[in-house]
């Protein structure tokens, strides 16, 4: 069974990106790389702050679109229930051990 996540990216300055993907692990390589042109190159949204994981598509895309309507407070408490720190969950992935 195929795996999907919602994940939110920060930047330094602490601009968020929030998307969808099946994979996590290349998905924060190419934030890391800077190989997203738009958005997430622009605020350079390096940091994997907060990830949770769903077995289907529609699901992840609809947690995705919740998570982008809510005020910037409610988004900062759900990554601090995982992450009070904000640090960068992406350390124990493989593709990010070069870019701390």
């Amino acid at each position: 069974m195929r795996e999907y996540y919602v994940y939110i990216m920060a930047s330094k300055s602490g601009v968020l990106y929030i998307g969808v993907t099946n994979n996590l692990s290349r998905r924060v390589y190419e934030h890391k790389k800077e190989l997203i042109p738009g958005f997430s190159q622009k605020y350079k949204t390096k940091k994997l702050v907060y990830f949770e994981s769903c077995s289907q598509v529609i699901d992840a895309i609809a947690r995705e679109k919740q998570l982008k309507v809510w005020i910037r407070q409610k988004k900062d408490n759900l990554i601090k229930t995982i992450n009070p720190t904000m640090s960068d969950l992406s350390r124990s992935f493989d593709c990010a051990q070069d870019d701390k």
